[in-house]
């Protein structure tokens, strides 16, 4: 993908914030995910069964469905982020995704520093927010990211 312009370590100081542009999880993308990832757990295929056994409404999209969503959803600055690499993510699962909820991501520097090893490349680590459109956080994490430095 071509970018009007190319984003490097030098334009991400601490403190950055990137933010995603909504995504909505529908439960078409969860019934795919069923088949992709083989987890056919009631827990996202049986809505009548949630409201039985669990304290959620309905089926519940996965939690490794919404971090890939979510890390996936189109924002600017993270399209234009010369990413060589991922190197970490982590989430904490916090509340639900319904089927029909928009969730929008949010990245906030913490540590921006040149590699040790290769002068050409830096490490961006964010701090990550997952949110739904009611302000309700669904995830929380880290990414750590190998990115490309300004040539000189």
């Amino acid at each position: 993908m071509s970018h009007a312009k190319t984003l490097f370590l030098e334009d991400l100081p601490v403190g950055s914030v990137l933010t995603s542009s909504a995504r909505t999880i529908s439960a078409q993308d969860i019934a795919d995910y069923c088949v992709l990832s083989g987890d056919h757990n009631p827990l996202h295929t049986d809505d009548e069964w949630v409201r039985a056994n669990t304290p959620f409404r309905e089926r519940i999209a996965h939690g490794l469905l919404v971090l890939g969503a979510s890390s996936g959803t189109p924002c600017p600055e993270m399209d234009a982020l010369l990413i060589i690499a991922y190197l970490s993510e982590s989430r904490d699962f916090k509340a639900p995704t319904y089927p029909g909820e928009a969730i929008t991501t949010t990245w906030t520097v913490t540590e921006n520093r040149p590699s040790r090893s290769k002068p050409d490349r830096g490490i961006v680590r964010m701090a990550v927010a997952c949110t739904k459109d009611d302000g309700t956080v669904v995830q929380t994490g880290e990414d750590v990211l190998l990115v490309g430095r300004r040539p000189a």
